[in-house]
């Protein structure tokens, strides 16, 4: 949001993905998260590397965000080496990318409707 921060995605996009679980409600601070995940090497930190703040909430997980304005950028798992969960709302549009599903259903806020959009709902994290 501050500007702060800029990155550079090498590729297209992958498909969005939509994570209703209470952390990333938590961490977004709405209904939903909203991310596409993106390897490592596709993703190159341009400008404010010192701005750049992480927070581990879970173990082996950690939120990357501006330590200047808090806006979210990634987050990584060590579960899944060389793959970032870029917040799609902090790429700059416009966006080919179009969401693929919606996870975490099961345990969505109580004031928020699912979209009637087609795309497949997961109880939890859909299989690979």
């Amino acid at each position: 949001m501050c500007g702060g921060i800029r990155f550079r995605i090498r590729g297209e996009l992958p498909p969005i993905q939509i994570c209703y679980c209470s952390q990333c409600r938590k961490a977004q601070g709405a209904a939903f998260a909203s991310n596409v995940p993106v390897q490592s090497c596709n993703f190159e930190l341009v400008g404010g590397q010192d701005l750049m703040k992480a927070y581990e909430a879970t173990p082996g997980k950690r939120r990357w965000f501006c330590g200047c304005c808090g806006s979210p950028i990634y987050s990584e798992r060590d579960s899944l080496p060389g793959v970032l969960r870029v917040r799609i709302g902090t790429v700059d549009e416009p966006i080919q990318a179009r969401p693929a599903f919606h996870a975490h259903v099961e345990s969505k806020c109580s004031w928020w409707e699912l979209p009637d959009d087609g795309l497949p709902r997961y109880p939890q994290w859909p299989e690979p």
